[in-house]
């Protein structure tokens, strides 16, 4: 039986409870999950690529159906590459749906093969995003409700510079 591989990418930048949710419900649906994290030059993130693969790994140590990774370039190519044509994406908010529609429809323009599976995270989770944690962040406020507890002492010492 072939085994069921899926790759979800993102920036995780930083990851959040949301994130880890949705890693955990798409980990017990598949066999094997590659969490990959996005390497884009030309924006500007918080944390390195380096350290969010770290904070991720920290994260999802003992999920022995969960790898971590990063690619740069498009995401058909490293689906490709990863021998699945499966992908995961977060929808929190009809807001997502637009942007995730016309990306999976793209991806499946360039690779016909390639299916997108979306999970909604739990309600908790709902209003969550990366960028509303560096929002918090970027005034001092407290993450740790957010993130892992890893994660926000990063956030927090990234801040005090």
């Amino acid at each position: 039986m072939k085994k069921r591989i899926a790759v979800y990418p993102g920036s995780f930048d930083p990851v959040t409870f949301g994130h880890l949710d949705i890693i955990e419900r798409a980990s017990k649906i598949f066999d094997h999950v590659i969490v990959s994290v996005f390497v884009h030059s030309g924006k500007k993130h918080m944390f390195t690529v380096e350290e969010r693969v770290a904070m991720l790994r920290r994260a999802l140590k003992g999920r022995k159906n969960v790898s971590v990774d990063c690619f740069e370039g498009l995401l058909t190519d490293y689906v490709k590459k990863k021998k699945t044509d499966v992908v995961i994406r977060g929808l929190r908010a009809i807001s997502d749906l637009e942007y995730e529609f016309q990306m999976a429809a793209i991806n499946r323009t360039l690779y016909r093969h390639i299916e997108t599976v979306f999970f909604m995270p739990r309600v908790r989770y709902s209003y969550l995003s990366s960028s509303v944690v560096r929002d918090i962040a970027h005034f001092k406020g407290d993450v740790s409700k957010l993130v892992p507890v890893h994660v926000a002492k990063a956030v927090a010492a990234r801040n005090k510079k």
